[in-house]
């Protein structure tokens, strides 16, 4: 158990300062990317919904269209 948690903490001395390095610089990378792909759901959310009012918009034009005068 103490070895689990000594490999947990950063201040390890234990621990290359290279990898710390790494797992900080791939933290961060994986951070952005999380961000990423928030900002395009929700930039294909907003895509979606405004296609899916264009197609109404065009069905509701053609069953106007063939509604007896």
């Amino acid at each position: 158990m103490a070895k689990a948690l000594i490999g947990y903490l950063n201040s390890d001395l234990r621990t290359p300062s290279r990898l710390v390095a790494e797992n900080a610089r791939l933290r961060a990378r994986v951070g952005e990317l999380e961000t990423l792909v928030l900002r395009l759901s929700e930039d294909n959310d907003r895509l979606a919904a405004a296609h899916a009012d264009t197609l109404l918009d065009l069905e509701s034009a053609s069953l106007a269209e063939m509604q007896p005068v």
